[in-house]
């Protein structure tokens, strides 16, 4: 059990009396055995050369996150969509895929908000061919974070996912991965979906990236559109956490 800092953004009004949005930041109290971790499409490969840089930066603190929380008790699952072929041998598959159907909570209706990038040519800044965007070369989950097949799950369902939480007693849900404005928000075990399944979800701000052409509204480059979609989550979904504050020391 600790404290960790949750970041969001409410709105409020200003010495003027003008609408703002003010960054509050709460100590939550987090017990490792009632929370999970959700990895978020880290693939092997990518289309997009440029998503392929700026991932593998973040690559050893992802699976020191893993870790550290698996350590802790905390429930991790690989979610590396597209590629379950790859792990349909495995322990870490086959039992998730056991907890599909296993009741779960009410699902609540939640309005969406229109995302501060356009990413309507896929977030394709390193102008490759039409033909290549948004085609699945990826096969498996990047080697770099390694799975404990003996605990840990392997799911891109959000039936199963949900499912296997509700079963283990799981309330707080941590995900990280690419890419923030897409598929860590909008995957069946998404951000958005977690939101509304009730489980008390937060982004990991510093292990997650943005699939934007900066060529494209809002023209801004992509640590100005990282800033903008994490506050996006921040003002409409939930908080954000920063992982060395989850690995503690």
């Amino acid at each position: 059990m600790m404290i960790v800092p949750f970041r969001s953004q409410r709105l409020t009004r200003d010495a003027n009396n003008c609408n703002t949005w003010e960054t509050v930041t709460e100590g939550r109290e987090i017990v490792w055995k009632r929370s999970g971790l959700i990895i978020c499409d880290v693939w092997d490969r990518h289309w997009n050369a440029g998503a392929e840089k700026r991932l593998a930066p973040m690559l050893t603190q992802m699976d020191a996150l893993a870790r550290s929380l698996r350590k802790k008790g905390a429930v991790i699952v690989h979610a590396p969509s597209d590629c379950m072929d790859f792990y349909k041998d495995s322990v870490a598959r086959t039992v998730m895929a056991g907890y599909a159907g296993h009741e779960r909570p009410a699902y609540i209706e939640k309005p969406d908000q229109p995302s501060p990038l356009d990413a309507s040519d896929g977030g394709n800044d390193v102008d490759a061919p039409p033909e290549l965007v948004g085609k699945p070369v990826w096969t498996r989950q990047h080697p770099a974070i390694y799975i404990d097949d003996n605990i840990d799950s392997v799911s891109d369902d959000g039936d199963e996912i949900v499912s296997c939480f509700t079963k283990r007693g799981v309330e707080n849900v941590f995900i990280m991965g690419v890419h923030t404005n897409m598929c860590v928000l909008n995957r069946s075990f998404g951000i958005k979906n977690m939101v509304r399944w009730g489980f008390n979800t937060a982004l990991l701000r510093d292990l997650t990236d943005p699939m934007y052409n900066p060529a494209m509204p809002p023209y801004v480059n992509n640590k100005e559109a990282l800033a903008l979609i994490v506050g996006y989550v921040e003002k409409f979904w939930c908080p954000s956490v920063d992982s060395r504050d989850l690995i503690g020391g």
